[in-house]
């Protein structure tokens, strides 16, 4: 059951005449919608944001007429509701949607950004956040940033101002609808939409529906959450290979920390913050910056040491670090970093000498590692 359904009897010829007065110029403003989709897919290109895609609708007559048709009750007793869009063809802002779906949470304030930007084109009269279901309240469900545009002398738009009314003096301007979300909002919001608002019955509605909706709400925000996650630390990581960026930064022994953090978070059981140690042994082989140290943790690499030592124990930092330096330097890390081999001790160089035979042995025995 819609607006249009429960409309009260003295409003149904007004609304009536300006759902047959859309319809009229429908096809004119299928040229504004087509116009606008390509304007703003335009804006993307040559830039480093990629939507998914971008699709532009433009309202069905039955979507128009029941929107026309929301009334508010009349102050006055006895009197007919009175109409939330009483000239809707000026009144609705959403006679034109465009719809962009990008990839990540972070993309959608990119995107958003982008199109305000674009100052001769376009002019934004709105920005909201519409979330059905907000955290201030505790819920869940799917978040959309809203833009409302205003076209900037658009030969489009003159055309269908003209269609609408030929002795009128066409600007130009008109008011669309952007949304933007990312793709799992996206199908969530489709999915949710198709089941609890086109539902056919609305007496076999259920409230467990409401509780599942809400649940996959919930995963839905824990998932999106993991793969900005992702994208953040694939973006720290490819930039530890940038040499002239971030790549070139010196080995102090916070940097050390923090790229070993970000690449083997999973080993990580130092009790304190001192890192010292692997400056000093970084830097007995002349490994000084970032890229030095991300070529030397190569995930390959430590999986074949591992499997050559054959670990009793999980290494730590301190233990996994030494040995892809005896992996990559052999003898010469030994005479690096162990003792004198007269010195009165000699524990350092005697665990080292192990290790490096025992390395070799799995060489000799995998002449392909």
């Amino acid at each position: 059951m819609g607006a249009w359904d429960d409309l009260d009897e003295r409003l149904r010829p007004g609304v009536e005449a300006h759902v047959r007065e859309f319809e009229r110029v429908r096809p004119a403003l299928d040229r504004v919608t087509a116009a606008m989709r390509d304007s703003i897919a335009g804006i993307f290109e040559g830039t480093d944001l990629n939507p998914l895609f971008v699709t532009a609708r433009t309202k069905t007559i039955d979507s128009f007429r029941d929107k026309a048709s929301r009334t508010l009750p009349s102050p006055e007793e006895g009197a007919p509701p009175l109409l939330v869009f009483p000239d809707p063809m000026r009144n609705l802002t959403d006679l034109v949607g465009v719809r962009i779906i990008t990839t990540l949470p972070h993309e959608v304030d990119l995107a958003a950004n982008l199109l305000k930007r674009q100052r001769q084109e376009f002019d934004c009269r709105g920005d909201r956040e519409k979330d059905i279901g907000s955290i201030e309240s505790g819920t869940y469900g799917y978040s959309s940033r809203h833009l409302i545009m205003r076209t900037i002398h658009h030969d489009v738009v003159r055309a269908f101002q003209q269609a609408v009314d030929p002795e009128t003096r066409a600007a130009g301007s008109y008011l669309f609808e952007v949304q933007i979300r990312t793709v799992l909002a996206h199908a969530w919001s489709e999915i949710e939409h198709d089941i609890r608002f086109k539902a056919s019955n609305p007496k076999a509605w259920s409230p467990y529906f409401d509780r599942q909706f809400t649940g996959t709400a919930a995963m839905l925000e824990t998932v999106e959450s993991a793969f900005a996650e992702l994208h953040e630390r694939y973006e720290t990581v490819t930039g530890f290979w940038d040499e002239d960026g971030e790549g070139s930064a010196p080995l102090t022994p916070n940097r050390i920390r923090d790229v070993w953090q970000t690449l083997l978070p999973h080993v990580d059981r130092k009790s304190d913050d001192n890192w010292g140690w692997a400056a000093e042994l970084l830097a007995a082989h002349g490994l000084r910056t970032t890229l030095e140290l991300v070529s030397l943790l190569q995930a390959d690499t430590i999986t074949t040491v591992r499997r050559a030592l054959d670990h009793r124990y999980s290494p730590g930092p301190d233990r996994l670090l030494d040995d892809m330096l005896l992996w990559h330097y052999g003898e010469r890390h030994i005479e690096l970093t162990a003792e004198p081999k007269d010195a009165e001790s000699t524990s350092r160089r005697d665990s080292l000498q192990r290790r490096h035979r025992q390395m070799e042995v799995y060489r000799a025995q995998h002449p392909d590692t």
